[in-house]
This record gives C-alpha cells, structure tokens and sequence, in this order.
C-alpha cells in the first residue's frame, strides 16, 4: 500500500521517533509502514489520520 506519512511527516518537522511517539508505536513500524514493508493494521491508520486530521484515503492508497 502506498502512502503519503513520510511527506506528511516531514510537513510538521517531525522525526519517526516523534510520530512513532505520537501514535504509541515503535520507530520501527513507523519507517516499515513508510517504506511499504508494512501495511498498518485498521485502528493504527485511524489514529494516523486522526492525528493528521485527514481522511484515512488522503494518506494511504492501494498500489
């Protein structure tokens, strides 16, 4: 699944540990779902587009 987190990410100076922080994740997840190695499960991309205050479809969008 493509996705936009890195830019959006980046938009708000913020570092993976921040968003990783932010969303109650490891670093980790956070660069293996922004370099597609891993799809994020419903709920976390609830909580990412909440906290982007964005449509889930705004941010993710299959390959």
């Amino acid at each position: 699944m493509k996705n936009r987190l890195k830019v959006l990410r980046a938009e708000r100076n913020w570092s993976q540990q921040d968003l990783a922080q932010r969303l109650e994740v490891s670093r980790q997840s956070v660069n293996a779902i922004e370099t597609g190695r891993y799809d994020p499960s419903l709920p976390l991309a609830f909580r990412i587009a909440a906290l982007f205050e964005m449509p889930i479809e705004a941010i993710f969008a299959p390959d």
